[in-house]
């Protein structure tokens, strides 16, 4: 069997300034051929999109993908609520995550997975302000001590 290629088409950098991803799932996403033909061209944007669980089933909102220039009347609202595929006990679980231990669900990526669109999904919980600061400030001193390493190294 071949591999499947992975190309990444969005990333959601937000997502992981905001919330800390406890655990990541993939699933599938219903689109219209138009909105596959946009994605195409990378015309996709998950910043401000979240997901909800509604009657045993998933769906993605906010997440704005632009409208296909030939598209003509077969354009779809960009803002549209997308249902996401998954399995029902997996959704069921997701379920109970979110509604007891105030977990949220958010878009952190979307790829294609050979010629399917595949949209990962985070169970995220959110971050206080004190935890985005150590988070900035250990990112700036493993900037600095590669920094440091490179002087020494010439």
């Amino acid at each position: 069997m071949a591999k499947e290629s992975l190309k990444t088409i969005a990333q959601n950098k937000k997502a992981h300034h905001e919330y800390f991803v406890m655990e990541s799932f993939e699933t599938g996403i219903e689109l219209f051929g138009t909105e596959v033909k946009s994605i195409r061209q990378g015309k996709v944007n998950l910043k401000d999109a979240w997901c909800t669980i509604e009657n045993g089933e998933i769906f993605v909102k906010g997440m704005h993908i632009s409208p296909y220039e030939q598209g003509n009347i077969f354009n779809r609202d960009p803002m549209r609520v997308r249902k996401l595929l998954m399995h029902r006990r997996e959704i069921m679980r997701l379920f109970g995550q979110v509604k007891q231990d105030g977990y949220s669900l958010i878009p952190i990526s979307l790829y294609f997975k050979g010629s399917r669109v595949k949209l990962q999904l985070g169970l995220c919980k959110g971050k206080k302000l004190y935890d985005k600061r150590a988070d900035m400030a250990e990112k700036t001193a493993k900037r600095d001590m590669e920094r440091a390493m490179k002087e020494r190294n010439r």
